[in-house]
């Protein structure tokens, strides 16, 4: 039998369902959104994005964004909360995040946590903290990084911290400039994140990983070019895209401006490459969420499973 309530607490005898923190993650396609916003409603609650490109302005049918319908009524935050020009801040990210989870908890309604973005994720929920930035070292460094190219500065980093560069493919300049960055900033550079880690709420975590997940993703990828998706990706050009150090990188819309601008031949590759790069993502995202011990696993969207997980009989 399930359990519906709205005003966010359990039944007689049962846990207060304000007072813990339900996050549905797992590898992108898996039915996270609608699963979500279904539990968000049974347990009086409210979704918190955790999908690092959800967070942008107009970055809607590229990323699967849920629509007013799809959302039922039920109230999302994160959303739409930076232009596409903004490079992603996982320390800003973790402060508008907590606010809103300590609000809500305040109030006795159950966050729910949606989205496969993991280091966003372990930033909301784990005694994390993250550097800052320094405007003044970051310039300094991407004007190194266009003269000298991501190798030079690669070979510095592994001159400063060995580990840390042994974690970062030289070829990948963005990482490197904020390695870089860190070390200048703090002395020290931690490559990976902790294994053990100190949870800052009482959480109850719930993975998707369908079997068919190939399947959803390719129908994904197809539905996202017959909603418009080129046309989405031409209108963000507009606003700045190209400029956005972060959100020009995400799947889908760097396959489409790569042929936009003719570095791909046509959009029939960028759809094939856009399929092929999201495949990709989603193993490494069902590894790191593999790696978390908190995560109980379902291999279909199902509600009801979902809610024995989050308050047991």
């Amino acid at each position: 039998m399930t359990t519906t309530v709205t005003d966010g607490t359990w039944a007689a005898g049962g846990p207060a369902a304000g007072r813990r923190v339900v996050a549905v993650v797992g590898p992108t396609a898996a039915g996270k959104t609608a699963l979500g916003v279904e539990l968000a409603l049974r347990l009086g609650g409210e979704v918190v994005n955790v999908d690092s490109m959800q967070l942008y302005r107009g970055m809607d049918i590229g990323t699967a964004k849920a629509t007013a319908a799809e959302r039922r009524g039920v109230p999302h935050h994160l959303l739409d909360v930076w232009d596409v020009t903004h490079t992603a801040d996982v320390a800003g990210y973790q402060a508008m995040g907590r606010a809103v989870i300590d609000r809500l908890l305040a109030e006795r309604r159950t966050p729910v946590l949606v989205g496969g973005s993991g280091l966003y994720v372990r930033a909301l929920l784990d005694d994390l903290s993250f550097p800052g930035t320094d405007p003044v070292i970051r310039a300094r460094l991407e004007a190194e990084l266009a003269e000298a190219g991501p190798a030079a500065l690669h070979a510095r980093l592994a001159e400063q911290v060995p580990g840390a560069a042994a974690a970062i493919l030289p070829s990948n300049g963005r990482r490197i400039v904020r390695a870089l960055e860190v070390v200048a900033l703090t002395g020290s550079f931690t490559a990976t994140m902790p294994d053990h880690v100190s949870s800052r709420y009482d959480v109850a975590m719930i993975g998707l990983d369908p079997p068919d997940l190939d399947a959803r993703i390719e129908a994904r990828v197809d539905r996202m070019w017959a909603d418009g998706f080129v046309e989405e990706v031409v209108g963000l050009v507009d606003v700045g895209l190209r400029d956005g150090r972060t959100a020009s990188r995400a799947l889908g819309y760097a396959q489409v401006l790569d042929a936009l601008s003719g570095v791909l031949a046509g959009m029939t590759v960028a759809r094939s490459d856009t399929m092929t790069a999201t495949r990709r993502f989603a193993r490494r995202q069902r590894s790191w969420f593999r790696r978390d011990g908190r995560v109980t696993w379902l291999d279909q969207p199902d509600a009801d499973r979902a809610l024995s997980v989050v308050a047991p009989p």
